[in-house]
């Protein structure tokens, strides 16, 4: 019997050595305009900037901090997969380029996904406290999301 476990455990070791040599695709597109990037585009207050900075850019932009263990599959694969769906719903990197009335929206999701505390998410938050917004910062970020939608 210690011979079968033996085997058994040094086999899902090879494969925990195997699929690190998969790769993830974090490719950034190569003609990134900055000018287009939502920070730049909306110059927030610094406080706001930091926020967004914190608690969004790294999901929601071209901008993202890979963390140590985002090297380490199968942990990968689940937190780009995170990343790619988050910037398919929004994208800050490439703020400029939506339309108006996309721009809008994106603005009134994002009052709603902050106001009911479903972004950022508990996932992320719990690797990254900074994320972690208060009361008051979530009150301000949506206030100031809001105001920029009665601007446009």
């Amino acid at each position: 019997m210690n011979k079968l476990i033996r085997r058994i455990l040094l086999g899902l070791l090879a494969v925990l050595v195997i699929i690190q040599l998969i790769p993830v695709d974090r490719s950034v597109p190569e003609n990134m305009d900055g000018r287009q990037d939502f920070i730049t585009m909306m110059n927030p207050p610094a406080e706001i900037a930091t926020l967004l900075t914190d608690a969004c850019y790294d999901c929601h932009s071209y901008k993202t901090k890979y963390p140590w263990y985002s090297k380490v599959a199968p942990v990968k694969w689940w937190i780009q997969d995170h990343i790619n769906e988050g910037r398919e719903h929004l994208n800050f990197s490439v703020w400029g380029s939506y339309e108006a009335k996309k721009a809008d929206h994106k603005l009134e999701e994002c009052v709603e996904e902050v106001e009911e505390n479903k972004m950022p998410l508990d996932s992320y938050i719990n690797m990254h406290p900074e994320a972690d917004l208060t009361t008051e910062q979530r009150a301000q970020m949506t206030a100031w999301f809001d105001g920029l939608r009665r601007k446009g």
